[in-house]
Formats: structure tokens, C-alpha cells, sequence
């Protein structure tokens, strides 16, 4: 486990990054517990939240998928997520359907920093910073960064360890690339990095394995330190791996299992604390509805969001359903958006963590005119 440059904690001295995933905590009054969840990459909602019960997903989608664990009826859920199954039939699963930021951008970067900052636009502040500073929280953050999601007014301490700002392995893989042609310098890299771990696939240029249990053991982290009586209550954790572009049935399977349990061992893990505690899972926006031509799907509009914990009003899937019929995508090629990814978060806050409207304008600043969701939290 090693420190990582995305990695922030909040009101403790330590975090840790694994393949990926990261992990930041904050210091908040009260016994209720928050956490945040972001999957970077963009997750096709379609895939894992299935409409089925649409007759117009035969002719986007073609088969319906097997497997699908029932949601319902009208939605089937992805059956890499049978923890998160579990979580529904207790009634402490809520997926969110057919929600959006408010902004209408398919780029990563843009969408990610509009997704952190709570906005249709560029701010110098995160979302989750301004709901620590109404709660009279504060923040440090490890790493030689401030994640957007945590930057702003609410002070955030900075202290970034020894070696931690070291190159990503593929720019390591490059440099073996300029170089191999030459007869001394390039069998000397090769050999140095060899002795520092890497492989030959590595040093190809070919992608490293995720540690599978990178995401799950940092959950369980997390939730042993929201458990303890003078612990954090509030988390954000971010797991990569959702930019299907090409074979998503299959390149899908492995980031729902680190989610889901992911997800389990931090129930596992906070205990009786599980019955006080939210978490949202969100991403960037949703994926086109028509498969591509690689069997995957590009930068699309609407998506799913998860409402989980102890504490939600769940057992059902939240959605106003736009249809997937002629006439009924967005711009022809998305899932067409009816719920606000801002209205789901201020629902949270409101409901579970008690920011009244005064603290949630703060929060959401631009958002009057949309309400806080409710009948998210039991």
C-alpha cells in the first residue's frame, strides 16, 4: 500500500492509494456518516443498471444480458454486484436512473471538474470542501496535490512525503522505448528497471493488472476508521477502470467486483456504524446507448448514480424513465437525462446530514432551482 498523488486525507495524518483507488477522510460533528465514491472513467448505467423491461434495448443493445440479478422487474442489476443485491433486498440500495450533472460536456477532464466542483461551469473549489467547511469541519490533504473535489475556502493543510511524486510506469515504459535501439544505454534501462519490478509487458508498453483488492481494502479502511467513536465521518474514495470504448461486457466485469466489494467490506467494517452511514456512487456522465462497432460504448449523457448505507430508503430504483423508443434519446445517441446529480447530493446532505438550504446554496452555489431529491434517506 503506498501514498498516492490523488489521495487526500482529511482530519487524520495517513492515506493510502492502491491500483488506482484512493482514499480521503474529514473530521465532521455528529454520528452520521458520508461517504462519496467516484468512478472516473465514465460507467455505462445501461449495462449495469438494465432497463429490460424497454422494449427499445433490443434494438440498441441487441440480447438482453444473462444473469441479471431482479431489480424490480422493469431493471435487471449487473450480476457482478450480488453484495450490492443483498444491499437492495434489506432496502439499503438506491439506484438513481437516468441522472446527470447539469452540464452537457463528454469530456473527461471537463466533466470530472464540473462533476467535483458541483457546477455547469469551472470553479477553483470541490463540492465535498464547502459541505466540511458549513459542518465547521476542517482538512489535510496528503500528496503532492489537492483533489478539486476537496479545494476551496475550508482550509486544507499540504504535506506530500518523500518519493511519492515519481513518474507513472508508462512513462518509464517510454523511456525504454526511445532508448532500445542503442547498445548501451537501452540494455542499462532495461536491466535498472528490471531490478526495480517491472516486466517485460511492462516495459512494452502494455497495461499493468489493477490490484484486484486495491479498491476493497481500502474501503475497509476507510470504514474502520469512520467506525471508530473519534473517527472521521465523512470519505471520498474514487475507483477507476469505467471507459468502455471497446469490449465492455467483458471489461466491465472486473471493476463492478472490486466495487461491490469494495462496498461490502466497508459495511463489513463499520459495524453497528453501518445503520448511521450514506454513500453516493457517481460518475462523469453515462455512455451512448448504441453499442459501437468494437462492442463498446463512447461518452455518452445520462447514467446511474448508487444511493447505499444503512441509513437509505431503499429496496426500488429512483427514475423518472425517458424511454429509449424513437424521438426519446438525447441529441439521438444518449440515455436523455430527467433527475440532477446536484439534486440526488443536496438530497443526501439535507436528509441524512441536515444542511439546510442556506448551507446547501453554499455548497451548490447556482442550484435554487434545483430542489434537493427526496425519499433517499429511511
Amino acid at each position: 500500500m503506498i501514498i498516492g498523488r490523488r489521495a487526500a486525507l482529511l482530519g487524520l495524518s495517513a492515506v493510502a492509494t492502491m491500483g488506482g483507488a484512493s482514499l480521503a477522510l474529514a473530521a465532521a460533528p455528529g454520528e452520521k456518516r458520508f461517504v462519496v465514491v467516484i468512478q472516473r472513467g465514465a460507467m455505462d448505467g445501461m449495462a449495469v443498471v438494465v432497463p429490460h423491461g424497454d422494449p427499445g434495448l433490443t434494438a440498441l443493445r441487441g440480447a438482453t444480458p444473462e444473469g441479471l440479478l431482479d431489480l424490480g422487474g422493469f431493471y435487471g442489476l449487473h450480476p457482478a454486484l450480488a453484495g450490492l443485491h443483498a444491499m437492495y433486498r434489506a432496502h439499503e440500495l438506491l439506484p438513481v436512473h437516468a441522472v446527470a450533472g447539469p452540464y452537457r460536456v463528454r469530456s473527461h477532464f471537463e466533466a470530472q471538474d464540473f462533476l467535483e466542483s458541483g457546477a455547469d461551469h469551472r470553479m477553483t473549489s470541490g463540492w465535498l470542501n464547502r459541505a466540511v467547511g458549513t459542518m465547521g469541519g476542517n482538512a489535510l490533504a496528503v500528496g503532492v496535490s489537492v483533489p478539486l473535489l476537496l479545494r476551496g475556502s475550508t482550509q486544507v493543510g499540504n504535506w506530500a512525503p518523500h518519493g511519492m511524486a515519481e513518474p507513472p510506469p508508462d512513462l518509464y515504459a517510454a523511456i525504454a522505448a526511445m532508448n532500445h535501439t542503442d547498445p548501451l544505454i537501452g540494455p542499462a534501462i532495461v536491466a535498472g528497471l528490471k531490478e526495480r519490478g517491472f516486466s517485460n509487458r511492462a516495459l512494452m508498453g502494455e497495461p499493468q493488472e489493477t490490484n484486484r483488492n486495491a479498491f476493497p481494502a481500502l474501503a475497509a479502511a476507510a470504514g474502520g476508521m469512520l467506525r471508530a467513536p473519534d473517527g472521521p465521518r465523512i470519505a471520498a474514495m474514487e475507483i477507476g477502470g469505467w471507459d468502455t470504448h471497446t469490449a465492455q461486457a467483458s471489461r466491465l466485469t472486473g471493476p463492478l467486483k472490486q466495487l461491490d466489494s469494495g462496498m461490502v467490506a466497508l459495511k463489513t467494517a463499520l459495524g453497528d456504524a453501518w445503520k448511521q452511514t450514506i454513500v453516493l456512487i457517481m460518475t462523469e456522465f453515462g455512455r451512448t446507448a448504441r453499442l459501437n462497432g468494437t462492442g463498446g460504448t463512447d461518452h455518452g449523457t445520462a447514467g446511474v448514480a448508487f444511493v447505499l448505507g444503512g441509513a437509505v430508503k431503499g429496496g426500488r430504483v429512483q427514475a423518472d424513465w425517458p424511454g429509449l423508443g424513437p424521438g426519446k434519446l438525447f441529441e439521438d445517441r444518449d440515455l436523455a437525462p430527467t433527475a440532477d446529480l446536484r439534486s440526488v447530493a443536496k438530497g443526501l446532505l439535507a436528509g441524512h446530514l441536515g444542511l439546510g438550504a442556506p448551507a446547501l446554496e453554499q455548497v451548490f452555489p447556482g442550484s435554487t432551482g434545483t430542489p434537493p431529491m427526496r425519499g433517499l434517506v429511511g
